[in-house]
């Protein structure tokens, strides 16, 4: 079985030693090519050359960037392929070895948050022939596209994964209390009087006057350290996208809501000011201004109008 390993070596929680004991273990179970990720936007790249090749698997160690930008590359339509319900089918499988600070879809998935245990995981599920197949979401803006594999983001919260992207550029880690601290002070800062995005969809009500929304393919949509975070609890991978939009962001309105999805693990938020779908599979977000968006964890600039769409058995993961 030929696999491939994409290896970031900037990963935070690996380092070279680490890196070689995984790889030594890998080779020793496949046919393993190994390449280093060198720039944004290689992994896709390779993990596109992967697929052109007829890889049988291909295996990321890195953090939730590098895995979106590998699946993205999975996702490449086939030169000549015809539509199919199973997209997942003639691809290779996914391999995932969490090497970033949140590692988000390898616990989702329910890997242990380790690069060493999860790779044991792996060879486990490689031996016994384990495969599960799972949903993607899928982000639609000004002729481009782009897969995600647990969450997407417009407003508030992609404005704080902007603001750290901007620490990491100058030479910072991106851990949970940096991610933490970040968004509490650049809550203050944020316009909490004008909001700027409605919800449409076929067969969705109308929503006007959403400052944040928080877009799942999976829950948890994120975590504090060990802690789960689930805005939207009742988001699987088996199920289409699921939506939580914030019509206030005073701090009487905001305060409820941040404790109820740190500590219910399977009961929605409830309020009026909360905008919630639920294994929807397709709406649009459209803002009155260029408003901040990102997707698994990457800033990818303002926008103004994005759909999302739910993509059914995209791809196949060794668990």
């Amino acid at each position: 079985m030929r696999a491939m390993l994409l290896v970031n070596p900037k990963a935070t929680t690996t380092n070279a030693r680490t890196r070689d004991v995984l790889i030594r273990a890998l080779g020793a179970a496949v046919d393993l090519a190994v390449e280093e990720t060198r720039y944004r936007g290689h992994a896709a790249s390779l993990a596109s050359t992967a697929l052109a090749k007829g890889y049988d698997l291909v295996a990321v160690l890195g953090g939730d960037g590098t895995i979106n930008e590998t699946v993205n590359g999975l996702l490449n339509p086939v030169d000549g392929e015809p539509a199919r319900d199973d997209p997942s089918a003639g691809r290779p499988g996914l391999i995932v070895i969490p090497g970033g600070s949140a590692n988000v879809f390898a616990r989702a998935l329910g890997l242990p948050n380790d690069p060493v245990e999860s790779t044991g995981a792996v060879l486990e599920a490689l031996r016994e022939g384990r495969r599960r197949t799972v949903g993607l979401g899928q982000a639609l803006w000004e002729g481009q596209s782009r897969y995600f594999t647990f969450c997407s983001g417009m407003g508030y919260d992609a404005e704080v994964v902007r603001a750290v992207e901007g620490l990491r550029g100058a030479g910072r880690k991106a851990t949970p209390t940096r991610y933490v601290n970040t968004a509490l002070r650049h809550y203050l800062a944020t316009d909490k009087r004008h909001p700027a995005m409605t919800l449409t969809g076929p067969g969705i009500p109308t929503a006007e006057g959403v400052y944040m929304a928080i877009i799942s393919n999976t829950s948890p949509w994120t975590y504090v350290g060990a802690r789960p975070v689930r805005p939207t609890p009742w988001a699987s991978f088996e199920t289409g996208l699921d939506l939580l939009g914030l019509r206030r962001m005073g701090p009487l309105a905001l305060a409820p809501v941040i404790r109820h999805i740190l500590t219910e693990s399977d009961v929605l938020p409830s309020g009026r000011h909360l905008v919630q779908l639920h294994d929807e599979p397709e709406f649009t977000l459209t803002a009155s201004r260029p408003v901040a968006f990102e997707l698994d964890g990457d800033y990818l600039g303002e926008r103004e109008t994005v759909t999302f769409r739910s993509t059914p058995n995209a791809l196949q993961v060794l668990v």
